[in-house]
């Protein structure tokens, strides 16, 4: 067996070389990790596999050797690698610390990849927090987990959810420039990153076969075997299910009915696809009791992923879900009202996504109505998704 020290110099190459990452710069995420360096919290970094999560904690590691931080003080542990999984964290940091002569007392930073792979995590995270100067970055795949474990860290920890690529950080990953001389471009742009998505290694691969086996891997590793499911094929026909509705509203009933499962049982499997991060539902908006009555929308975190199972099609619906994920953060809403429906509200912020279509008829008489206590925006192309959005979308 390999010993700890030798996997711990594998994973750490920082500590005999010079350290550069090849990787493009996620730099908002960068900037995020930055605003929390200097806070105690511990600092959980989570998202859908493959989205970039661990690139990101790299990146991070690079940024922090360029600003001066030694590189004996930076510890990398992957959790579930062979040969530390079975280790307990405060095992792995002993050695690290024997390796460089570090006490306890001394300041070092300690990042954590895939920390829900081990069992008692935040009881050992607790410890270090409440007990030694270690600033600690762990990232995780799990939302269910992190909620669960995580309750005994409630005020020590700060979350940041990693998503797939943003229209921005997919044209720089593609080494593409908007022209305000050539609209057409930008258009043809945007375009392709609603087919593409966002998920890192396929727009960099272009390969289909990347991105078909993240999916693969979500629905077998992540929710199959989690939470000991049996029928995988049933699974992935309740994902493909779920595809062909993003941006609609959708009723466990009638998903149980079409796959021939017990309505319990689809309510319960679309909430491990959300543990996942997978898929998102968003509530309508009105007061507790109506949004538990009224049903829910359906959104998929990778647009790319539904086309690869859907194929290209109801771009309406590809645009609907680029907008919910760039409003996602602010906990939207959907409107209905005498039939007629709008698509997001968060505050005082009402959005229509009409992918280079009008708003008209009764629907345009409701944001009318609306529009006596709301900002309203009509995102109808590219330019939604652009920093001055609102400047050009403006209804």
């Amino acid at each position: 067996m390999v010993e700890i020290e030798e996997l711990l110099f594998r994973y750490n190459p920082w500590w005999e070389n010079e350290y550069e990452t090849d990787s493009i710069l996620r730099s908002r995420y960068i900037k995020s990790l930055n605003m929390l360096l200097n806070k105690k919290d511990i600092i959980f970094v989570t998202g859908l596999r493959r989205v970039g999560k661990t690139t990101i904690l790299k990146d991070y590691i690079s940024h922090l050797l360029e600003k001066g931080v030694k590189s004996s003080d930076i510890l990398f542990v992957p959790i579930d690698a062979y040969g530390l999984l079975n280790q307990s964290i405060h095992e792995i940091v002993r050695i690290y610390r024997k390796i460089h002569g570090l006490r306890s007392s001394d300041k070092s930073f300690l990042f954590l990849d895939e920390i829900a792979e081990k069992e008692n995590f935040h009881i050992e995270l607790k410890d270090f927090y409440d007990n030694e100067k270690t600033k600690i970055f762990a990232s995780s795949s799990s939302a269910s987990i992190m909620k669960e474990r995580s309750s005994l860290l409630t005020g020590r920890s700060r979350t940041i959810e990693v998503h797939p690529l943003d229209f921005a950080e997919y044209l720089v990953f593609n080494k593409l420039t908007l022209q305000k001389s050539e609209p057409q471009l930008s258009e043809n742009y945007f375009e392709k990153y609603m087919l593409d998505g966002g998920m890192p290694e396929y727009v960099l691969s272009k390969d289909p076969e990347d991105l078909q086996k993240v999916i693969d891997d979500i629905i077998t590793k992540d929710i199959a075997l989690k939470f000991k499911i049996e029928n995988v094929k049933q699974l992935k026909e309740y994902y493909q299910l779920l595809c062909e509705r993003v941006g609609k509203r959708i009723s466990y009933t009638k998903l149980s009915n079409i796959l021939d499962l017990s309505r319990d049982f689809v309510k319960r499997v679309l909430g491990y696809f959300e543990d996942a991060y997978l898929f998102y539902e968003m509530p309508y908006c009105g007061t507790l009791n109506e949004q538990i009555k009224n049903p829910k929308k359906i959104y998929i975190s990778d647009v790319g992923m539904r086309n690869i199972t859907t194929g290209f099609r109801d771009i309406g619906a590809v645009y609907e879900n680029l907008v919910y994920l760039t409003i996602k953060h602010n906990n939207p809403c959907y409107i209905l009202k005498n039939k007629i429906e709008i698509d997001f509200k968060y505050e005082k912020m009402v959005i229509e996504a009409k992918y280079r279509r009008e708003v008209e008829g009764k629907q345009k008489a409701l944001i009318e109505e609306l529009k006596k206590d709301h900002q309203i925006v009509i995102a109808k192309d590219w330019r939604y998704f652009i920093k001055e959005r609102v400047k050009f979308s403006k209804y």
